[in-house]
């Protein structure tokens, strides 16, 4: 029975009659389930969230790079169904799993809607499925704690079902790197299960890296994002330093850059901010502490990355002080809500904890972000309602200070120095104003 559930599988996927279902419809799922659709397969969208799925049957998306013309057409032509009903897993021919792994008040993981998930496949799972987990984890998620709540179904992984890891690698904002072009690396439970999962993925990424287990490829991710994490604690605290002798970081980096060999640029910024690069290192460090070790590198690099919002505010205290104005009572208007430039993804976003330190020293707090018109409500911050005001001469010059967080490119950066009396800026998006410089701070 195993080899003939293995053939019809794999026949399936080649001949592109295999049914695949993405569950969770955010910045992974979504874009997935287009790279899947345009490949010629035809696709089942999980939500838990019902004003998602809702969204989307009438044709309208709610991530900018994604058109709300392509979700009309795919819902039109049946290429792509939402929906909120778990029971319908069934109908996949190949499950892959994009949910969130957040970490809890102890920053320890938080497997919680992979074990939901896993739980809701594991009671209809059926003889010819195969299931991948994306969302980033610590190695040995998928066979520690996956396997054994779907091996509870009396089905026998490798002959009935197959099981695989292959770690998101989605850049939103990034035009260069579309889901479909990005490298997939692709880790199996056994050799069926990776051989099928490369499979799959082939069909409709430009490339796929095969590698020995599940661990490789859960490990993978998890060195991506703590290499740029660590990078990026440097140049944080070297902006620190820097900026106490004068020097200033950014002519630093760009004269470094120059060098053709040996060194990569990072950038420093007001905080780390996505789902990935604030979250995934602890998740090794965590695992790391489960083995008797300590991983300093990571909790350095967390700590400073971690203190960058107060230092901005340090600056931006000074910088008020300077003209005699105390932060209580200052009108602060913070530029940029969404975790980096021209984005509407505001996940960890470091200008949520700006806003909320702000509001806590007294200021009176307004926000502008093109891409983000209201303050969504976020797990660990607690900002009063809020909407994007419009950028007028009016607004800037009544501010006395402008924050710039995010540096979007629909900024005109000339007009905020123009108008704005006093400004901060986080991001070096202010480097080719020319006139009132005098008004810029770096921070």
């Amino acid at each position: 029975m195993g080899l003939n559930t293995h053939a019809r599988l794999r026949n399936a996927i080649v001949e592109r009659t295999a049914r695949v279902g993405v569950i969770g419809l955010g910045y992974v799922g979504l874009p997935l389930i287009r790279v899947f659709a345009q490949a010629g397969f035809q696709t089942l969208g999980f939500d838990v969230d019902p004003r998602k799925v809702e969204r989307l049957l009438v044709g309208e998306s709610y991530i900018a790079h994604i058109p709300s013309e392509w979700i009309a057409t795919c819902i039109a032509q049946k290429s792509f169904e939402p929906t909120t009903d778990m029971r319908r897993l069934a109908e996949a021919d190949a499950l892959v799993i994009c949910v969130p792994t957040p970490l809890n008040e102890s920053r320890d993981p938080d497997l919680t809607y992979i074990e939901t998930t896993t739980r809701q496949i594991a009671e209809v799972l059926r003889p010819g499925q195969l299931v991948v987990l994306e969302s980033t984890t610590y190695p040995g998620t998928t066979r520690e704690v996956m396997l054994p709540i779907l091996a509870a179904s009396k089905l026998t992984v490798g002959e009935d079902f197959f099981l695989a890891f292959s770690p998101e690698r989605e850049d939103p904002g990034n035009p260069d790197y579309s889901s479909d072009r990005i490298p997939k690396v692709v880790g199996g439970i056994d050799a069926a299960s990776r051989e099928l999962a490369e499979l799959l993925y082939g069909a409709a990424v430009a490339r796929v890296v095969p590698v020995s287990s599940c661990e490789v490829a859960e490990a993978c991710k998890i060195l991506e994002n703590t290499y740029r994490s660590v990078n990026i604690a440097m140049v944080n605290e070297l902006k620190v330093l820097f900026d106490r002798l004068g020097i200033d970081i950014w002519e630093v980096i760009a004269a470094a850059k120059t060098k053709p060999f040996g060194f990569q640029a990072f950038y420093p910024g007001p905080g780390l901010g996505g789902h990935c690069i604030p979250i995934d290192p602890f998740y090794l460090s965590w695992l790391a502490r489960k083995r008797g070790m300590i991983t300093r590198f990571i909790e350095l690099a967390g700590e400073i990355n971690t203190s960058m919002p107060q230092y901005v505010i340090q600056r931006l205290t000074g910088a008020l002080n300077e003209v005699r104005k105390p932060i209580r009572g200052s009108k602060v208007l913070v530029l940029g809500v969404a975790y980096k430039k021209d984005v509407d993804d505001p996940r960890e976003s470091p200008s949520f904890e700006l806003m909320e330190m702000l509001l806590a020293a007294g200021a009176e707090l307004r926000y502008n972000d093109p891409h983000i018109p209201r303050l969504p409500s976020m797990r660990h911050y607690h900002l009063p309602p809020m909407e994007s005001v419009v950028l007028t001469p009016e607004l800037l010059a009544g501010s006395d200070c402008v924050l710039i967080a995010t540096d979007h490119s629909a900024y005109d950066y000339d007009f905020i120095v123009r108008h704005a009396p006093l400004v901060i800026d986080t991001r070096n998006a202010t480097r080719n104003v020319l006139e009132h410089r005098d008004r810029i701070h770096k921070a």
